[in-house]
């Protein structure tokens, strides 16, 4: 492909973008920007959050598993299923009962402010590490195989896609990128779609040939029963489930977006229905991983790194000009989608949470939107930093690693809620962050151990639930009488 036609595609598909940002942002104010004026079409943001759900970790990552853990990734979708069904039985009554803009608030109301405060900011931690380490994937990606030709550097890359991040969610907010989803979302899964059926030609085979070839090789394997096993299905299923109600339920970007619904029973037909379609979404992501691979095997492609590099190596440098373009548009969105929902909910939490300015009286909403301006602009210097960072550290490794630890801290999360909804006691609320610093300490220790301590069992994502459960014992240890509502 020639450069001038990617900036060219690069170009209308912002286009896009800003022109769904300028109709968003008519009449726009803070309860625009916090909560979409709770407005939102149900099914407008069920189509979105499956983009968002995706990211650019899913676009090339869950193909390029395809040949070492086979469709066992389909088990965890299942898990996220279940998952999404106790967000709207159980926590979305809960939010819209209390009628938060934040969710963390309902931490301030059970438990008190040092709990509030914590949950606010592991939330901001977690979302800073994990956004920035989708975001700098995507971005990489694009910077090896596109920027670099045009001796851009890598910073200028991800400054270029931070201002137009900024731009767009400025004023609109969450209803802005309620709507900015759905096109994101259409790209991706459009993507994936037509570069099956651009794979399927190129092999000169039907889809039921290729899955029939996909099996005999093993691909298509869902259900591991080796219990020591990372994949064991018991554990992908469970693992699935938490990790749907902590990244979701739990998690202010997510739920931002289910709290702009006009009222609970839009936000629960949302929640129900995007668990559902999910599903197939995720199949045919790691169908993509299947035909991928049997290309790869047939025409000897060789990657420069991991298997993440199967999708934009066999899309950019084997096939025709459209499947590139294709491929583009695809990372495009999920670069955007790593971000732009991110920017906002930190910002809402900031504001909200940490500086309580809907709280302070005299406070005007003026007084309020500059400052959210401030707040704006600040995290989105910070992820640029983030993700310059990890470009700089150059080690695959360590950043997945980072990755992962920024998982745990969602642990804490989980156990202050589960606490808060089933356990009727009161806790030493001074103490609660001591007990949100051990637990997912403590929990990776036990990790990276486990096969000695435990004959040889190895920990995959259920070291989730046992970070909550510690969380949990944790909160016991220091609760003091019953809870009184």
């Amino acid at each position: 492909m020639s450069s001038t036609l990617i900036l060219f595609s690069f170009l209308i598909y912002t286009l896009l973008i800003f022109i769904i940002s300028r109709i968003t942002v008519r009449r726009a104010n803070n309860e625009t920007y916090f909560l979409g004026n709770r407005n939102s079409p149900w099914y407008v943001v069920a189509y979105g959050m499956i983009g968002a759900s995706l990211s650019g970790v899913t676009f090339m990552s869950v193909p390029g598993l395809v040949k070492a853990e086979s469709f066992s990734y389909m088990v965890l979708v299942f898990g996220y299923l279940a998952g999404y069904f106790v967000i709207a039985l159980i926590l979305l009554p809960l939010y819209y009962r209390l009628n938060l803009t934040t969710i963390y608030t309902y931490l301030e109301k059970r438990f008190g402010m040092a709990s509030y405060k914590t949950g606010s900011f592991y939330f901001m931690l977690s979302r800073l590490i994990g956004t920035s380490f989708r975001m700098f994937l995507v971005v990489n990606v694009l910077q090896l195989f596109v920027f670099d030709h045009w001796g851009i550097p890598f910073g200028v890359t991800v400054g270029l896609f931070m201002v137009l991040i900024l731009l767009y969610t400025f004023q609109g907010g969450i209803k802005t990128i309620v709507w900015t989803d759905t096109l994101q979302t259409t790209f991706m899964i459009s993507a994936v779609i037509i570069t099956i059926f651009i794979v399927a030609k190129s092999l000169g085979m039907g889809l039921g040939e290729i899955w029939n070839e996909a099996s005999s090789r093993g691909y298509t394997r869902m259900m591991i029963t080796d219990i020591n096993d990372q994949r064991f299905f018991l554990k992908q299923f469970f693992a699935g489930m938490f990790i749907t109600i902590v990244m979701t339920g739990l998690d202010q970007d997510m739920m931002q977006k289910n709290l702009s619904c006009r009222n609970l029973r839009d936000a629960q037909k949302n929640m129900f229905s995007f668990g559902f379609i999910l599903i197939p979404v995720n199949f045919i992501f790691l169908f993509l991983g299947a035909v991928l691979w049997l290309y790869a095997g047939k025409f000897d492609v060789s990657l420069a790194q991991t298997s993440d590099d199967l999708f934009p190596t066999i899309a950019l440098q084997y096939l025709s000009v459209f499947a590139g373009l294709t491929f583009f548009f695809g990372l495009i969105s999920a670069a955007y989608s790593s971000a732009d929902g991110t920017l906002t909910a930190l910002t809402t939490t900031f504001v909200i949470d940490f500086l309580g300015l809907k709280r302070k009286p005299g406070v005007t909403e003026e007084k309020i939107k500059k400052i959210r301006y401030i707040v704006h602009i600040s995290f989105a210097i910070i992820v640029l930093f983030i993700i310059i960072g990890y470009r700089a550290i150059n080690d695959t490794a360590l950043i997945s690693k980072l990755f992962t630890i920024a998982g745990y801290t969602y642990g804490p999360l989980l156990g202050l809620f589960f606490f808060g909804l089933y356990i009727k006691r009161q806790v030493r609320d001074k103490w609660v962050p001591v007990v949100c610093v051990l637990s997912p300490a403590l929990s990776y220790l036990l990790s990276i151990n486990s096969e000695q301590l435990l004959w040889g069992y190895r920990f995959g994502f259920e070291i989730l639930i046992v970070n909550g459960l510690i969380t949990l014992i944790g909160l016991l240890v220091i609760s003091r009488g019953k809870y009184s509502t």
